[in-house]
C-alpha cells in the first residue's frame, strides 16, 4: 500500500526528518508533504501581493497564501501527522487537526505527555497519539505492510 502523509506542526526540531528517514530505512512506500517549515519564507509568502504598513496585514496575506498549499496537502493526503512541541503554541497545527476532523481525514497527534490535557479535544478526534517519531514510523510500517 502506498500512503500520502502530510506532516503538520512544530518546526523547531527535526521530527519530520526522523520520520522520513525512519520510513526510508524501512523501505516504506510513502510520499510526504508539509507546509513551508522555514519561518522567514512562510512569513513572506504574501509579500508578492504588495507591501503592508502593519505586521497584521502582512501576516494575514501570508497566511492566506500558505493556506493554499496546506489546504491542498490535507485534502490530498491519506493521513496527517500533527506535531505539537513544547516551546511554542502551534495554533496552526490545531487548526490542521480540526480541518482533518471536518474532512474525515485520519490523523495522528505527536506530542509528549505534558500536553495531554491541553490537547484532549484534538487527541479525542485523532486515530492515535504518539510520543516520538519512532512510534509514528512503527504505525506507518504497520499501515503500509500489513495485508
Amino acid at each position: 500500500m502506498k500512503l500520502k502523509v502530510y506532516l503538520s506542526g512544530e518546526i523547531h526540531s527535526d521530527w519530520r526528518t526522523q520520520i522520513i528517514e525512519g520510513c526510508k530505512r524501512q523501505e516504506l512506500n510513502i510520499t510526504f508533504s508539509s507546509a513551508v517549515t522555514e519561518h522567514d519564507a512562510s512569513d513572506a509568502a504574501g509579500d508578492g501581493l504588495g507591501e503592508e504598513s502593519t505586521s497584521f496585514w502582512r501576516d494575514h496575506k501570508s497566511a492566506k497564501v500558505n493556506a493554499i498549499r496546506i489546504k491542498h496537502a490535507i485534502e490530498s493526503c491519506d493521513l496527517a501527522i500533527i506535531r505539537f512541541g513544547e516551546k511554542y503554541k502551534q495554533w496552526n497545527a490545531a487548526f490542521d487537526a480540526g480541518y482533518c476532523a471536518a474532512l474525515g481525514k485520519p490523523y495522528i497527534t505527536l506530542h509528549d505527555e505534558s500536553l495531554v490535557h491541553a490537547l484532549k479535544e484534538v487527541d479525542g478526534s485523532a486515530q492515535a497519539w504518539a510520543q516520538n517519531p519512532e512510534q509514528i514510523v512503527n504505525i506507518l510500517k504497520y499501515l503500509t505492510t500489513q495485508a
